[in-house]
């Protein structure tokens, strides 16, 4: 019987492609690998899944394998720190002119390796720059560009991940609260009362990370520039612009194969090659399995340069004057009653506020006042954490 499965590919340093619909008539768990060493100094990640059936809800993580990368004489070793991602141990830049291969043994003793990579050539990102623009589909808002050069013409292959982090603002935040009057001391059935409000907040900031693969040649040009390559396109109705912006451009410089497979996988999370006769679980990478020939092993293992930069940017350096996006919520005010009618009532506003699903916004002074005493709104509007943390990120400006 034909199945649908996913392929869930996770590429390195958090990022990520979105699931692969694709067809197969007798399905078979493949192994994910996806593995990028860069020449910063940090501590580089490997991640490892499982394909996975339609039905499943998710990917199977790969736990409990034994990760290596070994290198001018030197060997790399990870741990596991969540399930399926493995972070080596410590904080490690590949090297130029060094070949590097990364080894996996699984819990039930089946092993894979890589061919051995070299470090691509350096360059550096020359600008990240926000502007306002209209794109291809008519959508008025802000284009994230990326400028980049190699004089010596030896780069060619670009790929680029993206790290976003913004400031939301709850609008409806206020240091009051509701709280149920226990039955002992309530004088109407289901009464509640306002208190300070000591767990919402009205500001907090976070983070998304790119989910496609993004990618850029230069070999039909006369020179090896990247110019205004448009990394990232932000609606202006999107709320993580309301206020405060900043995104981190990651820059990857790649082999010709490590180019040409991820550009291949793009394509096959594509609509229109959901059915084509060459299939992902089929796609060759660089890593293959040791101990079964005939295994397949989707992933591939990339020793690329990177070079990064940051933009910040608020909403009224693009849209002065104008009015901001709106919030992830509506916001609706409503005035619940205490009690529903009939016998037996029935709790409404303190069940409300018992589960936690919305915050006061005001009381309700209407002079023909029908419903509740109290305005409220879904907790989202007036407090942030419903979506973010109120920790500040360290890299973090205003100026």
């Amino acid at each position: 019987m034909i199945r649908c499965i996913q392929l869930l590919v996770l590429l390195s340093l958090g990022g990520c492609i979105e699931a692969i619909d694709v067809v197969f008539e007798d399905f078979e768990s493949a192994i994910v690998i996806e593995a990028t060493i860069t020449n910063k100094m940090e501590t580089q990640r490997v991640f490892i899944t499982r394909s996975y059936e339609f039905e499943e809800e998710g990917p199977e993580s790969e736990s409990n394998a034994d990760v290596r990368v070994t290198g001018g004489g030197n060997t790399y070793v990870f741990q596991e720190s969540s399930p399926g991602v493995y972070l080596s141990q410590q904080p490690f830049a590949a090297q130029p002119n060094t070949q590097y291969q990364l080894s996996i043994q699984t819990q039930d003793g089946r092993s894979y390796s890589s061919t051995e990579m070299t470090l691509t050539n350096v360059t550096q990102i020359d600008e990240v720059r926000a502007e306002r623009i209209t794109n291809d589909f008519g959508e008025e808002g802000v284009a994230i560009l990326v400028d980049s050069f190699d004089p010596g013409g030896n780069s060619v292959n670009y790929r680029y991940q993206f790290e976003e982090t913004y400031k939301i603002i709850a609008p409806f935040w206020t240091p009051t609260g509701l709280e149920k009057v226990p039955a002992a001391e309530a004088e109407v059935l289901c009464d509640v009362r306002l208190i300070p409000d000591t767990e919402s907040e009205e500001t907090c900031f976070a983070t998304d990370f790119s989910n496609a693969i993004i990618q850029t040649n230069t070999s039909d040009l006369n020179e090896d520039r990247v110019d205004n390559f448009m990394v990232r396109f932000i609606n202006r109705n999107n709320y993580i612009i309301s206020h405060r912006y900043s995104i981190l451009v990651r820059q990857f410089v790649q082999s010709n194969d490590a180019f040409n497979f991820y550009e291949t996988l793009n394509e096959f999370s594509g609509n229109d090659s959901f059915f084509s006769q060459t299939q992902p679980g089929f796609l060759v990478g660089n890593i293959s399995s040791d101990t079964n020939a005939e295994e397949k092993v989707l992933g591939y293992f990339d020793v690329a340069s990177v070079h990064e930069q940051r933009l910040f940017f608020n909403y009224a350096d693009l849209f002065p004057g104008e009015d901001l996006p709106p919030y992830i919520d509506p916001c609706a005010q409503s005035s619940p009653p205490l009690a529903t009618p009939g016998l037996p009532p029935r709790c409404v506003l303190s069940t409300q506020v018992e589960e936690n699903l919305v915050r006061y916004a005001g009381n309700n002074d209407s002079p023909e006042q029908t419903e509740g005493p109290y305005l409220i709104v879904p907790r989202v509007c007036g407090d942030c954490l419903e979506i973010g943390s109120v920790e500040v990120p360290e890299f973090w400006s205003e100026d």
